[in-house]
């Protein structure tokens, strides 16, 4: 296990699986700048390191994923407006690695997963969260707003008037209501939580690299306006599917009968 963030942020990989832990329990979670400039640092890690082919996000302890952003930095970082700009300069990084990241990305949400926490998990690609786990966006209840890329991503995933609901009230929703609207792909019992992530980690570890960075560049691209799109990048992507060494160990091993090999190319 590597630490950064003054420890704040741990990674570490086995068996194809690279797992991001935000490590302050103490504050649920609460992600500070620095835990940011971490993130970023892990990502580029797990980008470049070709044995990582999924990233599962997860909180330390039991109490939260992320429980939102450190607010004891709020009056140091996030004063006014124009402050709020800066913070936004320097969480950019790590955000824009999140949201460019190649590979799937699992979050493992048990317990508190709120505000800048739930737009962190709204990044990932799937969510699979613990039956005790706790969703809101409070941004109302503290006098800030979220910005258009986080509010665009929740009405991609809800709709807007679920969008509307959680944004207006500052609620909270249990898992089971989180499911329902489609915030979470999954919800399980506390005590699985572990193993039916990992199992889905694995599982997607397993299959071609190109095949997945394809999928997940298709689907990324598919939720864009449609004067964003880059449907030659998508091309591209699947091109390379059916131009790689994998293409043709898949079409072997399937005449074969046995699991394939698959190595990135």
């Amino acid at each position: 296990m590597r630490q950064f963030a003054d420890g704040k942020m741990l990674a570490e990989a086995e068996d194809g699986v690279g797992l991001i832990t935000f490590n302050q329990p103490a504050k649920h979670n609460a992600m500070s700048v620095e835990m940011w400039h971490g993130l970023s640092e892990i990502l580029d890690l797990f980008a470049a390191d070709h044995s990582v082919r999924v990233v599962v996000l997860t909180g330390a302890g039991h109490k939260a994923f992320v429980s939102g952003a450190d607010i004891s930095q709020f009056g140091q970082n996030r004063a006014d407006a124009s402050a709020q700009l800066d913070y936004d300069r320097v969480t950019s990084a790590g955000r824009s690695r999140l949201a460019g990241f190649a590979k799937p990305v699992i979050a493992r949400i048990r317990g508190f997963c709120l505000g800048g926490g739930l737009g962190i998990a709204m990044q990932a690609d799937l969510r699979i969260a613990a039956a005790d786990s706790t969703f809101g966006i409070p941004a109302a209840r503290l006098g800030i707003a979220y910005g258009f890329d986080m509010v665009r991503q929740l009405v991609a995933l809800v709709g807007p008037a679920h969008a509307r609901m959680l944004l207006y009230t500052g609620a909270r929703i249990d898992a089971e209501e989180a499911s329902r609207i489609g915030l979470v792909n999954r919800v399980v019992p506390d005590a699985d939580l572990s193993d039916v992530v990992v199992d889905l980690a694995r599982a997607i570890a397993d299959n071609a690299p190109l095949s997945l960075r394809a999928g997940k560049l298709a689907v990324a691209e598919a939720i864009r306006d449609s004067s964003e799109r880059d449907p030659e990048a998508v091309g591209q992507a699947v091109a390379a599917c059916f131009d790689s060494l994998d293409y043709r160990e898949g079409r072997t091993a399937f005449m074969e009968k046995r699991p394939p090999r698959f190595v990135g190319r």
